[in-house]
């Protein structure tokens, strides 16, 4: 029998859309694998071997368009680490969603603040607390009370035409989507930034929306079940379209 000491594991993992059989922005995805891999102290994978995997598991499965994650598990400082590949098909989303706000706030302190880590435990408490209050989704402040990213999206507002986000010191893990979204504004001339927001802002703001890999660009309609004005926003539409065709382009940006 084969024993294994599963408390000094630690793992990380990356999910990603899948558009007409390809997984979407696969050289973001398997670079910030990797560079949690290296923050945990694990042997970061193969680039090439992991690509050989998730493609074998949407062929075998024939998937088209579909959700797949990798996971990598290992001891820290280990010389090997194992890889869990799995696929599943995606379940339509709305265009879009009402949030509520955590009970519990993120430390942006944390050793772990801002890898894409398997201790997802937080997340998984907060979101079936959200959902159980009616909502899609669960907003964190962090222990400053400004606000920091959802269980597995993050969170935009747009404020008098400018689009902002919490920057990586508010402990937000830094979504590939979100990255995406930023370079879209730049390069269209929406004028946006990385700042410190309060965590009132996704009520107050003029628009709110959530971005993540399966989410892409999806606008915040209600807050603790107070809906929002306007769902959604011009700025969130426009977005959201360019995101869009930025899919149908170029599948890895």
């Amino acid at each position: 029998m084969i024993t294994r000491n599963l408390s000094a594991e630690a793992g990380a993992f990356e999910t990603m859309r899948v558009y007409r059989g390809t997984p979407f922005a696969w050289r973001r995805h398997a670079e910030r694998l990797g560079a949690a891999a290296s923050a945990l102290g694990l042997a970061p994978p193969d680039p090439t071997n992991l690509r050989d995997a998730v493609d074998a598991v949407l062929q075998a499965n024939g998937f088209v368009d579909a959700r797949v994650r990798v996971t990598l598990v290992g001891s820290p400082g280990g010389r090997d680490s194992d890889i869990i590949v799995a696929a599943s098909a995606l379940t339509a989303l709305q265009p879009t969603a009402s949030v509520a706000t955590a009970s519990w706030p993120r430390n942006e302190r944390a050793a772990t603040a801002g890898v894409k880590s398997i201790s997802y435990a937080d997340n998984v408490r907060a979101f079936a607390d959200a959902r159980a209050r009616g909502a899609d989704e669960a907003i964190f402040a962090n222990t400053r009370g400004e606000l920091c990213e959802a269980t597995g999206s993050n969170v935009f507002v747009v404020d008098r035409g400018t689009v902002r986000t919490p920057p990586e010191g508010a402990g937000c893990l830094l979504g590939i989507t979100r990255a995406l979204v930023l370079e879209l504004c730049t390069a269209h001339g929406i004028p946006a930034a990385e700042t410190d927001l309060p965590l009132r802002a996704i009520t107050d703001a003029d628009e709110a929306f959530l971005t993540s890999t399966t989410r892409e660009v999806q606008a915040i309609a209600a807050v603790d079940g107070r809906p929002r004005a306007t769902t959604p926003g011009p700025v969130t539409i426009r977005l959201a379209s360019m995101f869009a065709e930025l899919v149908t382009q170029n599948l890895d940006p």
